[in-house]
C-alpha cells in the first residue's frame, strides 16, 4: 500500500484502504500520486498537488467490447472522508456504466443509470445528516461512433481534437461564488445530469478533470496547447499516459495547490 508504518495523527495501524483503524485518518501518503491505464484506449493520472493533506479525487476506466467508460470524482473538501465518498462515486459510476452498455442500453440512459447509483452509493456513506460524505461527479462513454458526457457539480469533461478549436462539454453546477449547487451525497437533490454527446469528425480526445486542473487550465484550447507542444504523438496508452502526466505537471509548476486528475480517452 504505502511505506508508513503508523497513522501520522495518534500512531495507531493504517489499514490497507490507506487509513487508520483506530482513528479513521486518511494517510497524506496514500495515494498520493496514482496513475491509471485501460486497454491502450485511456490513461489517468491523479496528483495530490503541493497544499493538500490528501489526495480526494479519483477515477476509474474500464472497457466493455468497443466502449470505454471512465469517470472522475472530486471529494468535497468540507465534507467528511471526501476520499472515501470520490472513490465509492467513481468506482459505482463506472460498473454501472460498463453493465448497463453490456446489457444493451444507450450511453444517455446509461450515463443517467451511472450517476443516480453513485448518488446513492455516496449517500449511503453518511453517519448522520451532519455527517455526510461528498463528491463531485463527472463520467463519459466513448465508442467509435461517439462520445457522450455529464457531469455533477464542477468536475468537468472537453472535447480536444487533434486539429481545430477544443469544447467544453458540461456545464458547472455553480451558484454565488462558485459554490457548487449540486453533488452526490446526503442532504442534495437526487441528480438528473444533462448527457452531452458529440460525433466527432477527427481524431482528438475525450478529456474528464478536477478542479484543480481547470483552474490553471480553464480553457479548452488552453489544455490542447499543452498537449500539442509534445513530441509528435506515437498512439496507444502510454501516449495518453505520458499527456496525462503533462497536463497535471502544468497544474503543478503553476502552483497546484489543489488535488489534480486529468483522464484522457483517445478517440479516433
Amino acid at each position: 500500500m504505502n511505506d508508513l508504518a503508523c497513522c501520522v495523527r495518534c500512531g495507531g495501524t493504517v489499514a490497507p484502504d490507506g487509513w487508520c483503524w483506530d482513528c479513521g485518518a486518511a494517510q497524506p501518503a496514500y495515494r498520493a500520486h496514482v496513475e491509471i491505464t485501460a486497454g491502450g484506449r485511456a490513461a489517468g493520472v491523479s496528483d495530490r498537488g503541493r497544499r493538500r493533506a490528501v489526495n480526494a479525487d479519483e477515477m476509474a476506466l474500464d472497457t466493455t467490447g468497443t466502449w470505454t467508460v471512465a469517470a472522475v470524482c472530486d471529494g468535497v473538501s468540507m465534507s467528511p472522508l471526501a476520499e472515501r465518498a470520490a472513490r465509492v462515486g467513481a468506482q459505482t459510476g463506472v460498473t454501472v456504466l460498463a453493465a448497463r452498455l453490456h446489457a444493451g442500453a444507450v450511453p444517455e440512459t446509461a450515463l443517467a443509470d451511472a450517476s443516480l447509483r453513485a448518488f446513492h452509493a455516496v449517500a449511503a456513506l453518511a453517519a448522520s445528516p451532519d455527517a455526510a460524505p461528498a463528491c463531485t461527479f463527472v463520467a463519459a462513454v466513448a465508442h467509435p461512433d461517439g462520445i457522450w458526457s455529464a457531469g455533477v457539480g464542477d468536475s468537468r469533461a472537453y472535447w480536444l481534437p487533434d486539429e481545430g478549436p477544443g469544447v467544453l462539454l458540461t456545464e458547472d453546477d455553480t451558484g454565488e461564488h462558485e459554490v457548487i449547487t449540486s453533488w452526490l451525497g446526503a442532504g442534495a437533490d437526487e441528480p438528473s445530469p444533462q448527457v452531452h454527446s458529440r460525433r466527432p469528425r477527427a481524431p482528438g480526445r475525450l478529456l474528464l478533470c478536477t478542479d484543480g486542473l481547470w483552474r490553471c487550465l480553464p480553457g479548452a484550447d488552453d489544455l490542447r496547447a499543452v498537449l500539442t507542444r509534445r513530441p509528435q504523438a506515437t498512439g496507444g496508452g502510454d501516449e495518453l499516459l505520458e499527456e496525462a502526466r503533462s497536463l497535471v505537471g502544468h497544474a503543478l509548476d503553476a502552483g497546484g495547490d489543489d488535488n489534480i486528475t486529468a483522464l484522457l480517452i483517445r478517440h479516433a
